[in-house]
């Protein structure tokens, strides 16, 4: 296995962030794959997918989300919204001197690689989705949808209450970690773990302890994130929650369609964001193709690590041939 290579610091706008690539295109014969983590995740969270991807023959950039790991993380909320995230890639890309890129992401990243490639599609040369899907924009507030629900205890409506829910995950960052990267559940107990497996901030705090042999990642892997999580904090991740919102109203009258060419990559046991919601994904991105990995929960790239390279690989290899 390739080693995870050191940070080197990016400044996009007014933000500096921490970028780790591999490059196997040199001469710059494919667009490269930049790789977007998601909550509460780290741009380590692509450790088996940043060889494999660069000896396939792509220039391969992960980085710290802004508020994560070792990119800065300022903690004003309104920093984080979808618009002001997108244009920091486009940031990105021109400091790095790339013209478009493939975008790939999971979980939240998932979700603002989805935004990139509608709010601009001219530096968007395809889109990877791992878990997240592209949802149709909900006709009323997000927020107010899963408060009706699922009650206060969802955790992305405890989440938008100020510091709380990141003063509380700080208390105990190795509890956190162990908590969060857990192996999947079968289908069958979907019913009895919900509603209160979405009470996160409820299960820190009353849950028993954690065990390592639970664990999706090695005990190694776990202290890369708590190490990250003590530098950074827990605010950046949070503030992607808080916009939920705000992200929903301004894509009121935008085009929603993504016209690149797409691939999106379930779980079948991702009890967080369950394939299912995918159904209707084809009919906002047109040119799409789909796959399931098969007893897979929500930590794809560290579960099914060699799956996910092989579709990732087998698609780009189709779509952007040298």
């Amino acid at each position: 296995m390739t080693k995870f290579p050191n940070p080197k610091p990016i400044k996009a706008g007014e933000t500096t962030f921490a970028v780790y690539e591999a490059d196997g295109d040199p001469d710059r014969k494919r667009p490269p794959v930049l790789l977007v983590h998601g909550w509460p995740e780290i741009a380590y969270s692509w450790k088996n997918q940043l060889g494999p991807l660069a000896e396939a023959g792509f220039r391969v950039i992960a980085f710290d989300l802004k508020g994560f790991g070792y990119s800065d993380a300022p903690k004003d909320p309104s920093l984080y919204d979808a618009k002001t995230i997108t244009d920091e890639f486009c940031g990105l890309l021109d400091a790095l001197e790339i013209d478009k890129a493939i975008f790939c992401g999971h979980d939240w990243g998932g979700s603002l690689i989805w935004s990139m490639a509608q709010l601009h599609p001219e530096r968007v040369a395809g889109a990877i989705g791992l878990c997240t899907p592209l949802r149709r924009r909900a006709p009323v507030e997000p927020i107010s949808i899963l408060r009706k629900r699922f009650g206060d205890i969802h955790y992305f409506v405890q989440f938008q209450t100020p510091n709380v829910p990141e003063a509380l995950f700080a208390t105990d960052v190795e509890r956190f970690v162990k908590l969060m990267f857990r192996r999947p559940v079968a289908r069958d107990k979907w019913a009895a773990l919900v509603p209160d497996i979405f009470d996160v901030p409820g299960r820190f705090k009353n849950a028993s302890e954690p065990s390592d042999g639970g664990m999706i990642i090695s005990p190694e892997d776990a202290q890369v994130y708590i190490d990250a999580y003590r530098h950074s904090g827990f605010h950046g991740g949070i503030n992607l929650y808080r916009n939920v919102d705000e992200n929903w109203r301004y894509m009121a009258n935008r085009d929603e369609m993504v016209r690149v060419p797409s691939l999106w990559v379930g779980a079948e046991l991702d009890l967080f964001l369950p394939p299912e919601t995918a159904s209707d994904l084809d009919e906002l991105v047109p040119d799409l193709e789909k796959h399931l990995i098969p007893d897979c929960g929500h930590w794809v790239t560290w579960e099914k690590p060699n799956e996910v390279n092989n579709i990732m690989i087998d698609w780009l290899n189709r779509r952007f041939s040298t």
